[in-house]
């Protein structure tokens, strides 16, 4: 994931800087017995490259923080495993929404404690989530517009004042963890931008999870203790979780000789070549690279004209792409990933139309075009840098009269351009703020991520119908329905490409069970355990 700082409010770019935020492994010579069953307990150490902040949940958006906050505080709702279609219940044993979609009240479990033995109480749960709404962090955004009322002890009540059906779908993620606000209150914590509780929620958990924080290095190493008096029915396996700061290779060499159980951030290249009887677990990830022409014509009056769009759609080598992307990887369908409700199925994926795009050139009227593209050039996803597939893209469409120029900037550059609607072409990717469609209503003329690429509000009147349409829907099937549609027009009219979704591979010791990925915390650590 991007460090989730680099973004505003949602469609916030998961990056993993190569090689800025990386330390050297911190194992040296260490030997694999220090992570077994011993006098100490049961240890786990995992090998990742930091994306790290804060352990404050109310602030908390890095993915190396998610990982830390999902096990040492507890959501209202959570999701099982790797699915990410049915949230399930957590501190609340049970929720319903409101048939117009503007009501979700929750039930309460009985019997939740927090670390510290007291009880989670329902003015916990509203202090935590106004917390967050009001103390405006980077998770803010999550519950702007929603109130937070206590309807009884063992009632909560959120209320919009449009439709919003992605709540059961949002509250899962671990910046909405609840805390003990006895315990929160008397070390600075508010529900306003006042608040001044980080600085003790770095050092110590105030939640009810299965671990609690023994020590915080943001640039270093995270370790976890598991909670003594975790009130869930399936208490932590490992008595210790070390979280550590590595490079991608020195991850592949640590977990191959034992000094690390699990490395998060190998590329397929990289678990192509792993031994040992380790096993890799390999999906596609929630991540999704897209290619995007600008649509002002005051930026560029040749990506603005709709048949040169269409001959990009049709000159992209879709499948060349992803065997660049590695194993693990597969095409994207469309904007929407296709773990997510209203994904559109693989057959509906596009392809490479050599003459198509020949054709729509022509019918274009724009002869010899030359055309920038603009791409971060640092970032990795998954072990995957954005030059060859810049390249790959340059060199496919040349093939059909294009002229591609290259501008890799460094990513703050890439990103103002990119933010400001500025880049003539631009290839970048987009991670989910929450596992639900309607986050991509963002790629619609008028939003986000539209005007980043010059869509501007009444552009696509079919899109825009398409897209309010998606965001009114309620039940579940009347979604899937309307995002499908949403993406089958914008695929078909809109200036976005969706390329490939890349691999997300996790290596573990052969011992290690439970693992699963997940698209908001990568990995439940709660879920570990061992044969």
């Amino acid at each position: 994931m991007t460090t989730r700082s680099w973004q505003v409010r949602a469609g916030l770019l998961p990056v993993v800087l190569t090689g800025a935020l990386a330390l050297a492994a911190c194992s040296g010579g260490g030997s694999s017995s220090s992570t077994q069953s011993g006098a100490a307990g049961k240890t786990l150490v995992i090998d990742t490259s930091f994306d790290l902040k804060t352990a404050d949940p109310g602030r908390t958006y890095e993915p190396t923080g998610l990982i830390v906050d999902k096990a040492t505080y507890d959501t209202l709702l959570t999701f099982e495993g790797s699915d990410v279609t049915k949230p399930v219940p957590s501190l609340a044993e049970s929720y319903e929404l409101s048939p117009d979609g503007k009501e979700l009240t929750l039930k309460l479990r009985q019997g939740a404690t927090f670390a510290d033995g007291s009880p989670v109480t329902a003015d916990d749960v509203v202090f935590s989530l106004t917390r967050v709404r009001d103390m405006k962090g980077t998770p803010s955004f999550l519950l702007d517009g929603v109130e937070v009322a206590k309807t009884d002890d063992t009632t909560i009540t959120l209320t919009s004042k449009a439709p919003n059906p992605a709540l059961p779908y949002i509250l899962p993620n671990p910046a909405l963890g609840i805390l003990n606000s006895k315990v929160a209150k008397e070390n600075g914590a508010t529900n306003d931008p006042n608040d001044k509780a980080e600085q003790y929620l770095n050092s110590a958990s105030a939640g009810s999870g299965p671990y609690t924080i023994e020590s915080f290095n943001v640039g270093s190493q995270v370790v976890l203790k598991a909670n003594a008096k975790y009130w869930g029915a399936k208490k932590p396996y490992y008595d210790k979780v070390v979280i550590r700061n590595v490079e991608s290779a020195t991850q592949k060499l640590n977990v191959q000789r034992g000094d690390s159980q699990v490395a998060l951030n190998l590329s397929g290249d990289q678990v192509t070549g792993v031994s040992g009887g380790l096993q890799v677990k390999r999906t596609a990830s929630a991540y999704v690279f897209f290619l995007l022409a600008n649509q002002d014509p005051g930026v560029s009056k040749v990506t603005s004209n709709p048949k040169f769009v269409e001959a990009l759609r049709k000159g992209i080598d879709y499948q060349g792409l992803l065997e660049l992307a590695g194993e693990g990887s597969t095409q994207a369908s469309g904007i929407i990933p296709s773990m997510f409700l209203g994904a559109l199925p693989a057959d509906q994926a596009a392809a490479r139309d050599v003459e198509g795009a020949k054709a729509a050139l022509a019918a274009s009227g724009v002869t010899d075009p030359k055309v920038t593209l603009e791409f971060p050039s640092e970032l990795t996803v998954n072990g995957l840098s954005f030059q060859p597939l810049a390249e790959r893209i340059q060199a496919n469409l040349k093939e059909v009269g294009i002229t591609v120029e290259l501008a890799p900037a460094p990513v703050t550059t890439a990103l103002d351009n990119y933010r400001n609607g500025k880049e003539e072409l631009g290839l970048w990717y987009w991670g989910p703020d929450f596992p639900d469609p309607s986050n991509y209503l963002s790629f619609a003329p008028g939003k986000l991520v539209g005007l980043r690429s010059g869509w501007k509000a009444g552009a696509d009147k079919d899109v825009e119908a398409a897209a309010d349409k998606a965001g009114a829907a309620v039940t579940d099937d009347d979604r899937k329905q309307a995002f499908t549609d949403f993406q089958q027009k914008l695929n078909a009219t809109g200036p976005f490409m969706p390329l490939i979704q890349p691999g997300q591979n996790i290596v573990t010791a052969a011992s290690v069970t439970g693992v699963e990925y997940h698209p908001v915390w990568t990995i439940n650590v709660a879920d570990l355990g061992a044969k």
